[in-house]
């Protein structure tokens, strides 16, 4: 099989770092097409150029890479330095990027795209607010139908929340894009928290990203170094959850995630539950099912995954 093509939507962030190498390093499986930066993690000035970065780390510099949108589509941006740090990939000393950003909105790179490849070959991957992708949706409605399928990192429904009580960051960053997205009609998939959660950098996993001795394994191994003393402090977990890697490994193995075709509706109107996935697991409302909402994970398989595809770079 010819292999997919992908558009990777992201706010990098350490752990869209790790999903933008692992997509570099499956070639067979995955092709990116292009990178769109929109703000979130840490502004779009930042996320853009931390794209760029990764590219380069990657040995990809020839990869389009285009900035988005700066702000969510109706609230100011709520940003995560306290994650990921005032880089928003802090950890690994990496140098500035001397590769091109692209002239041009992300969002007319989303849509020309969709327009110009044969309809339903083309998946998004959001790995950050959904921002670009739902003003994508917006500015030309038609693009829905032609949308292979939208693979994206947000949400949860019995982890619940780990910005607010009752939401996930990307979600409630910008809840109305969010509510467009899931109910543009394009198959979702979804990696919520439950799933995430499960991915968990060891130390035992994380030397193993050390000892492959190449620039992108220390460079792995020393942004979840960074990332993990948040979440050991906050859950008393055993390491980081590596949150956005899991988008790109479900579209290389997808039998590594086992989950069910529900209905997820987006709380925008609540100040106590913004941006809240309400996740219909049991079936109780009889709302039609428009996402399919990831459960478990094999952590293992998926760790082995990505020791091994990240040695090629």
């Amino acid at each position: 099989m010819a292999p997919r093509k992908i558009i990777i939507d992201t706010d990098p962030g350490q752990d869209d770092a790790v999903a933008i190498l692992l997509a570099f390093a499956s070639p067979e499986d995955l092709d990116v097409l292009g990178i769109t930066a929109v703000a979130g993690n840490v502004p779009l000035p930042l996320t853009e150029k931390n794209a760029r970065i990764v590219c380069e780390l990657a040995g990809k510099p020839e990869t389009l890479v285009f900035a988005g949108c700066d702000a969510p589509i109706a609230r100011k941006l709520v940003t995560a330095e306290h994650v990921h740090g005032k880089t928003g990939l802090d950890g690994p000393t990496l140098p500035d990027p001397t590769m091109p950003l692209q002239d041009g909105h992300a969002v007319d790179f989303i849509i020309d795209t969709l327009r110009s490849e044969p309809s339903g070959t083309v998946t998004l991957c959001p790995l950050g607010p959904l921002t670009n992708i739902a003003v994508a949706l917006q500015r030309a409605p038609d693009i829905a139908g032609r949308i292979q399928e939208i693979v994206l990192m947000g949400g949860a429904y019995f982890e619940v929340g780990n910005i607010t009580p009752a939401a996930e960051f990307n979600i409630y960053v910008d809840p109305e894009a969010a509510k467009l997205v899931f109910g543009c009609g394009a198959p979702i998939t979804v990696m919520p928290l439950d799933v995430t959660h499960k991915a968990l950098v060891t130390s035992e996993r994380n030397n193993a990203f050390r000892a492959l001795g190449t620039p992108v394994g220390i460079a792995v191994a020393e942004m979840t170094d960074f990332f993990e003393r948040f979440d050991k402090e906050k859950y008393g977990s055993a390491g980081a959850p590596l949150h956005d890697p899991c988008v790109t490994a479900y579209l290389i193995r997808p039998e590594l995630f086992t989950g069910r075709h529900i209905n997820v509706e987006i709380e925008t109107g609540s100040d106590l539950t913004l941006g809240m996935t309400v996740a219909d697991w049991w079936g109780v409302t009889k709302r039609p099912a428009n996402a399919t909402f990831m459960g478990e994970i094999d952590a293992d398989g998926f760790f082995a995954l990505l020791t091994e595809r990240l040695a090629r770079l």
